[in-house]
């Protein structure tokens, strides 16, 4: 009930009066009384006026499930959600979750983590209160091979989410980072369940960081947040259903095609590594090349100093300008 209340006084800038709240639901208006206590209890701004009714004034940075509910305008896209006060790791969460049967497009969002990651294991910084720690569990009906770049769509729409909420110019450094001004806001993990011929399921990580002010000593020279980039306080659950928004779409065109040829071109326009020169820290060598863009597969396509191509689907990939690259 509470998410239904949420949505009705969010749809006018008017008063939303009580009998209409319990025509529309069914319940009394005590019943609507507790709930617009509730509200204001977590940090809601209501008014309340004999005769008229309740309107919205004000909405915080209010983290919950029924926030969240109420701001998603998808099909199937975080409209399953569990939120966690606090957690182990989203992606540790909806592991257990999809194995006890979640359905596809399930959302695990925590307001606080104790053991986030980041890739090659890397601790990814998670205090409570400022961020955003989601992830979002797929059961795509591809071959295992096929999946890769689902890690790369929602990079796309992670960048487009920010900048449909905020006007900032976000980039994305292949394959993954979002960033602004050559520091890291967002970093995307993806974890897969697959047999030899089908995929049991995707959870992809996402953390953005979004009110935060001060950064660890071995990460200040290399990060930002939006609050710093936009120079005001954001709201997360906005946020976090843009990006959904996003993804839904973004995600339907890569089903349809089966690669990233539907999503190339406004992720290229993104791409902070297009056209650009680059450090290739592979497995065996560490080389200099000129980066041209992505392939279809969401493979790095560069030119070496002698004039050959190559593909890069794996290894670091450094970006002059980038994360204290000269």
């Amino acid at each position: 009930m509470k998410t239904e209340i949420l949505k009705m006084l969010r749809e006018t800038d008017d008063y939303v009066s009580g009998q209409q709240i319990c025509g529309k639901l069914g319940v009394s208006r005590t019943a609507v009384w507790k709930v617009i206590r509730q509200l204001q209890g977590e940090g809601y701004q209501i008014e309340a006026v004999r005769n008229r009714g309740y309107r919205i004034l004000d909405v915080p940075d209010v983290m919950t499930r029924e926030e969240l509910e109420s701001m998603m305008e998808t099909s199937w896209a975080g409209r399953k959600i569990y939120y966690y006060p606090e957690t182990d790791s989203t992606n540790i969460r909806l592991r257990q979750l999809a194995d006890e049967g979640a359905p596809h497009g399930t959302l695990a969002v925590a307001d606080m983590q104790t053991a986030g990651r980041g890739r090659r294991g890397r601790t990814w910084e998670s205090p409570a209160g400022f961020s955003i720690y989601m992830s979002i569990l797929l059961r795509p009906e591809l071959m295992p091979s096929a999946a890769p770049p689902l890690t790369l769509v929602m990079a796309c729409s992670v960048a487009e989410g920010i900048m449909d909420c905020e006007d900032v110019k976000v980039q994305i450094k292949w394959p993954n980072d979002v960033i602004i001004n050559g520091r890291k806001l967002v970093g995307i993990l993806t974890e897969m369940s697959t047999q030899v011929d089908y995929i049991d399921h995707v959870i992809i990580g996402v953390g953005i960081n979004v009110n935060m002010t001060e950064f660890p000593d071995s990460i200040r020279e290399t990060a930002t947040s939006l609050r710093i980039e936009a120079g005001h306080k954001v709201r997360r659950a906005k946020l976090i259903a843009a990006v959904m928004k996003r993804f839904e779409a973004d995600y339907e065109i890569f089903m349809r095609t089966g690669d990233l040829s539907g999503l190339m071109e406004k992720y290229s326009g993104m791409l902070v590594n297009q056209d650009r020169d680059v450090r290739i820290l592979g497995g065996k060598e560490t080389y200099t090349a000129h980066a041209l863009g992505i392939d279809r597969n969401g493979e790095l396509i560069v030119r070496r100093e002698d004039g050959t191509e190559e593909k890069i689907s794996s290894g670091e990939v450094s970006v002059r300008g980038v994360y204290g690259y000269v």
